[in-house]
């Protein structure tokens, strides 16, 4: 089984090249501590709409190095999409190997026991990625990386906004199931969902 630390050390144990169906080519790998002003790129070219429906601290340059330094440090794995044509950071994709309690309530409530083999996952595309395909493309690399990890559900990071449709959607049709919804500090109401590796979809 796969660890933070090896990954860390080499991340060409995850590396993947990608042929996305516009022909374009991208390469799927870990983020490394020297991407911080690539991936500060990628976080202030998203669009309000997009930063509506993340879930980043910040999108500068500080926020990019804190993600960055944490490398290897926690229980995240942070992977990214780059263009193999301009080196461009086009995607972040966060698992967090660690479940928050607030989730594990949440989806005791719902009838589902949280387990320490599930883990949480996150994907942000830039915004001319989006509505592509992309999602899905990657998406066998997403359960190949949790799989390596020994993980056997997945579940969302903070959920998924219920008025955010074409998400809900995407997660559907990538084997996702609905185990609730709650709503947030902010009043903002979320769908938590819930992927199992070893059913047919998964």
């Amino acid at each position: 089984m796969l660890t933070l630390t090896e990954v860390a050390d080499d991340p060409l144990t995850l590396t993947r090249r990608l042929a996305l169906n516009d022909a374009s080519d991208v390469v799927f790998r870990p983020l490394v501590r020297t991407d911080a002003d690539r991936l500060a790129g990628f976080l202030a070219g998203l669009s309000p709409e997009s930063r509506r429906l993340s879930t980043f601290d910040g999108y500068d340059l500080a926020t990019a190095q804190v993600l960055c330094d944490a490398i290897g440090r926690y229980d995240k794995l942070r992977l990214v999409l780059e263009e193999m044509s301009s080196g461009r950071i086009v995607g972040l994709l966060e698992f967090s190997l660690d479940l928050h309690p607030e989730d594990i309530a949440r989806y005791r409530e719902a009838g589902i026991d949280l387990a320490p083999t599930d883990c949480r996952f996150g994907p942000t595309l830039a915004d001319d990625y989006q509505g592509r395909g992309v999602g899905t493309q990657v998406f066998p690399l997403v359960t190949e990386v949790a799989r390596c990890f020994g993980r056997k559900r997945i579940i969302l990071w903070g959920g998924v906004l219920a008025d955010n449709p074409r998400a809900i959607r995407y997660y559907q049709k990538n084997g996702f199931h609905s185990a609730g919804s709650f709503t947030g500090a902010d009043g903002v109401r979320s769908l938590d969902m819930i992927l199992d590796l070893d059913s047919p979809q998964g």
